[in-house]
């Protein structure tokens, strides 16, 4: 519903102001040579597809393995699900990119991209923070956990976080293409995204830039600091444990988790929370390739395909569908 709102609020805007020239842009990529793209376009499919594969089998697994029915599972789902939303927004196209040489993209077609890439990045951003604050609670106060993170608490936090990625994504959307965009149409990048196309903007961009760095203080800075706190208490609580192998465990979980977090957040908050310049150097392109394919493809990986919960259920998936067919050998 939020998409579809989006959509006609964006094409109510262009109406209104009839300030739009530009019919389509003009995607300039990641590289020119041929021989390149043809290594890019194998390396971005072998990325995707493992995206595909590991967040899709984090919510079937989830799903179908009542043993994961957690609060801790419950938030990874919809991070899987934002995860493949965020991916397939902007990675089939750059594929398709790879293999023609005109590399274009309509008007609308680049709204509705950043449009639903704000909306998945940002709720991404939000339940990154979120699951920080219940393995705070997991660890720090184990006697409240089940009454902290009660069925309801979970599900308010996962539609506050979505909620919160919706109107991130619905101030930036409205403030970025309200502008006019006449004459040059030529992106220097492989995907539209706001810093990308206020670089083509007629006209003044310092409202629309201050607009997009104050959403990005709500949802960058905020839950990256809620972040770094939930794991300062989280080691300050493991450092007194008796065990040796219980304190070896959550620190490397923790630096796991801290490495992607980084990852993610580094690269958008470098993309997002410095002032906008009228070039696009190659640098930031790979900055954005970070955050937009690489830690899709690495949050299945070092948030649940390690963990031996997740492994218990690939393995009874594995049995219950091997199950008949043993059985019938049997016979």
């Amino acid at each position: 519903l939020c998409f579809f709102f989006f959509c006609v609020c964006g094409q109510t805007l262009m109406g209104e102001e009839n300030q739009t020239s530009v019919t389509e842009f003009i995607l300039l990529g990641l590289s020119q040579d041929p021989h390149t793209q043809v290594l890019l376009f194998l390396l971005f499919l072998i990325i995707y597809l493992l995206t595909l594969l590991g967040n899709l089998l984090m919510v079937v697994l989830i799903h179908m393995d009542s043993r994961l029915h957690t609060p801790m599972y419950f938030f990874l789902r919809n991070l899987s699900f934002a995860d493949l939303c965020f991916s397939t927004t902007t990675v089939p196209q750059v594929l398709v990119h790879f293999l023609v040489r005109r590399k274009t993209i309509s008007f609308a077609g680049c709204s509705v991209q950043i449009i639903v890439l704000l909306l998945t990045g940002c709720t991404e951003c939000a339940l990154l923070a979120v699951m920080s604050y219940d393995r705070y609670v997991a660890v720090c106060k184990p006697l409240h956990y089940s009454t902290i993170m009660t069925h309801w608490a979970c599900v308010r936090l996962a539609v506050g976080s979505w909620a919160s990625g919706a109107f991130v994504s619905l101030v930036d959307t409205t403030f970025t293409l309200h502008l006019p965009y006449r004459g040059n149409n030529i992106i220097n990048h492989f995907f539209c995204e706001p810093p990308a196309l206020l670089k083509l903007a007629s006209a003044d961009t310092y409202s629309t830039e201050m607009a997009i760095f104050a959403m990005g203080v709500v949802i960058l800075l905020a839950p990256v600091s809620l972040i770094l706190v939930s794991y300062w208490n989280i080691i300050c609580t493991v450092i007194q444990m008796h065990s040796g192998e219980g304190r070896l465990k959550v620190f490397s979980t923790c630096g796991s988790h801290l490495m992607v977090v980084g990852l993610f957040y580094g690269s958008a908050i470098f993309a997002y929370m410095r002032p906008n310049s009228k070039l696009m150097n190659e640098k930031d392109k790979m900055i954005s390739v970070f955050y937009t394919v690489v830690t899709p493809m690495l949050n299945p990986i070092i948030y649940s395909l390690r963990n031996k919960d997740v492994k218990g259920a690939l393995r009874r998936l594995g049995n219950h569908r091997m199950g008949p067919f043993s059985h019938q050998q049997a016979h």
